[in-house]
């Protein structure tokens, strides 16, 4: 049962969004307040009954808001019967604290509501897995919550339950101890999923990544591509497990697509430690998709993020990557032909509408192009020495013919410019 079901009526929710003035960044904060709006209605049970922008000065250590601030949202919260509270950025444990008292209600920051949007999303093993790690890491830097609900088997966890003090060394332990126990479960899996790759990399089929920031429209495009029925939603983080299908191009040419989880600005760095290895399938790929929601205000703010993200996962800058400018269909008609004519001028970006199939015939074919690079036949000399090599080899599937020798292989390869460049840098 999810943690915000238990109760017949939905959780009554307010949404607040701090705009620190020492801390003003890229975005409006109109609109960092609209995508914390869209997480919680991304969350079963929540009934959002109002949401605002509060604007601070500076922060206060105890309560983060001023006296006066603190007493008007009283005021507020009490009148609207108001029951959970959502403030869309870092609380410190002694900030909730004094303003859960204060105010006579559960309160959530960003990265806590975030998780529990990821537990109730996650389906497969390795998803229920990592989204527990990166709840207990979180969780471990504040101890102010009791344990008793790491017993559940999935479902949301626990963040907005009662406000009991625990042992703070008693809670490390109990922490420590699931954290030993996840992450054993972990390393099964995870090698579980390595076999696979393996295995996948032996089949001579390039490997398509689609990413971007979270609500891009990346499902709709990997259904329409694929013929698959991942849940496609608009809502963010309608997608958490990494989901893989054979593609055969209108060319001819057979592809792996990847659906992956959708990224977000001040995306909780537990999350992403603990989503790095579902991700390292946009590392493994040969093409990557960025695909954009060129109808937002800031999308090019999230494309930012996304790529900043990207970064830091360790993408190589030499793998190729396509932008893709999805959901024309919600833009009027004189920028849907401006959209058309900026994409057809720069190479490697293509305006979509993933709803509506317009512009994917050029993508397709993009796609497909982008792997018919002239190849050419080398022979190569390596030693014993040089196994890494030899193994990376094969796992292209570019080896054509092998002969061991006392020095080690003579081995006559198949393959392209990118693949000779990235053997180079091994």
């Amino acid at each position: 049962m999810d943690a915000y079901e238990t109760a017949s009526a939905p959780t009554r929710t307010w949404v607040l969004h701090p705009d620190i003035k020492s801390d003003r960044a890229r975005r409006l904060p109109e609109h960092g307040l609209a995508e914390a709006v869209s997480l919680a209605a991304a969350l079963p049970g929540m009934d959002v009954l109002g949401s605002e922008v509060v604007r601070l000065p500076k922060l206060h250590a105890g309560t983060l808001f001023g006296s006066g601030k603190v007493a008007e949202l009283k005021a507020r919260f009490k009148a609207e019967e108001v029951e959970l509270v959502l403030i869309d950025g870092p609380v410190s444990p002694i900030q909730q604290r004094n303003l859960e008292k204060e105010w006579g209600v559960k309160l959530l920051d960003r990265t806590s509501l975030i998780l529990e949007i990821f537990a109730d999303r996650a389906r497969t093993r390795e998803g229920v897995l990592q989204v527990e790690l990166a709840a207990l890491s979180y969780q471990r830097t504040r101890l102010v919550r009791a344990w008793t609900h790491l017993e559940r088997q999935r479902g949301g966890f626990g963040f907005v339950g009662g406000p009991g003090e625990t042992q703070k060394e008693a809670d490390r332990r109990a922490i420590d101890d699931q954290v030993i126990r996840i992450r054993r479960q972990l390393e099964k899996v995870v090698k579980t999923r390595e076999l696979h790759r393996s295995a996948r990399r032996k089949v001579p089929f390039p490997i398509v990544a689609l990413v971007g920031y979270t609500n891009a429209g990346k499902s709709t495009l990997f259904n329409r591509a694929t013929g698959a029925d991942v849940l496609a939603k608009d809502m963010l983080f309608a997608t958490l497990d990494p989901t893989m299908r054979g593609v055969t191009l209108p060319s001819g040419r057979k592809v792996i697509l990847s659906d992956t989880v959708g990224f977000i600005s001040d995306l909780p760095t537990q999350l992403v430690a603990a989503f790095r290895a579902t991700l390292e399938e946009v590392l493994e790929a040969d093409l990557v998709l960025h695909v954009r929601d060129i109808a937002h205000p800031e999308s090019a703010e999230q494309a930012a993020d996304v790529n900043d993200i990207l970064q830091s996962l360790g993408l190589k800058s030499e793998t190729p990557k396509f932008e893709i400018w999805n959901k024309l269909d919600l833009v009027d008609a004189t920028t849907h032909e401006g959209l058309i004519a900026q994409a057809q001028a720069r190479e490697n970006v293509f305006a979509v509408s993933a709803l509506t199939g317009e512009g994917l015939d050029r993508l397709l074919d993009a796609i497909s192009a982008s792997f018919d690079e002239e190849k050419t036949e080398r022979l190569l000399s390596l030693s014993f020495a040089q196994g890494r090599q030899r193994a990376w080899l094969h796992g292209e599937g570019v080896v054509l013919n092998e002969v061991q020798d006392e020095e080690g292989w003579q081995v006559t390869v198949l393959w392209t410019a990118r693949q000779e460049k990235r053997w180079r840098e091994l």
